[in-house]
């Protein structure tokens, strides 16, 4: 496996802290699928998650969920990347273990990082030996290699497939159309107009006299209907399985 950091254009991954907007490292590694690396998938989202290790039973929960999901990743032209710190042998077998007993198969690959050069690459190892379980990171990537998400788990808490699939939604809402998302929101619901940056912008809309088209609460907090959205159509195409799933989900969680 060779790990190697790529140089971004504004130096600023040299820095060794890894946090959203900079350049995702590059790396090469052995996986399940053959060697890999990160730059291969520019023009496509990436989902770049840890395991614990290989044969652990909350990691597997996620791997049959990733599977039960990828074709709402694929949608999204999200590639899913996962990695453990065992070996390709060790990750081909468990993925193997898991077909036979549930009928799946893996469709993403399982990176090899023997010797944590691309954990640590990431950041994903604690420099805390007080913990000695490792923890479970997720990386949100976007087709130019920028990181706009990391999501932390503990090695207990398994992730919510649905949660990041929204989280991806609401990435790939404000890269089109510059728009942000309120708490709990779900394809379909109202999304917010970012905040004005200059006095003038806070007078238009305090006076009703902004060009936004936006329903708003105060100079500062503007909703905008998801349906007037270009190309909306085709976008509730694409999420409507999912989000009536989703919505069923929630509702399911609040009756309890």
């Amino acid at each position: 496996m060779i790990a190697d950091r790529v140089t971004d254009n504004d130096s600023d991954i040299n820095q060794g802290c890894i946090t959203i907007g900079r350049l995702a490292p590059d790396f090469a590694a052995s996986s399940t699928h053959g060697v890999v690396t990160m730059s291969q998938f520019r023009g496509k989202w990436v989902l770049f998650f840890s395991q614990p290790g290989d044969f652990t039973p909350v990691s597997e929960t996620e791997l049959i969920s990733f599977t039960q999901l990828y074709q709402e990743f694929v949608k999204r032209n999200v590639q899913l990347l996962g990695i453990t710190i065992d070996s390709t042998l060790a990750d081909i077998e468990w993925l193997l273990d898991i077909s036979v007993r549930t009928g799946m198969t893996i469709p993403f690959p399982l990176l090899s990082d023997r010797n944590a050069e691309i954990s640590n690459l990431y950041n994903m190892v604690n420099p805390d030996r007080v913990f000695e379980e490792s923890v479970r990171d997720a990386f949100i990537i976007n087709p130019e290699g920028r990181i706009r998400a990391i999501i932390t788990y503990p090695v207990s808490c398994g992730r919510n497939t649905y949660e990041i699939l929204r989280v991806i939604d609401s990435l790939q809402l404000t890269d089109g159309y510059n728009l942000y998302t309120p708490a709990n929101w779900m394809p379909g619901d109202p999304v917010i107009v970012p905040p004005p940056h200059t006095l003038e912008e806070a007078m238009q809309r305090t006076k009703g006299e902004s060009e936004i088209s936006a329903n708003c609460n105060s100079w500062y907090l503007c909703y905008k209907d998801y349906n007037t959205i270009n190309n909306t159509t085709q976008n509730n195409n694409t999420n409507s399985d999912f989000s009536s799933v989703q919505k069923l989900k929630k509702n399911k969680f609040l009756s309890q």
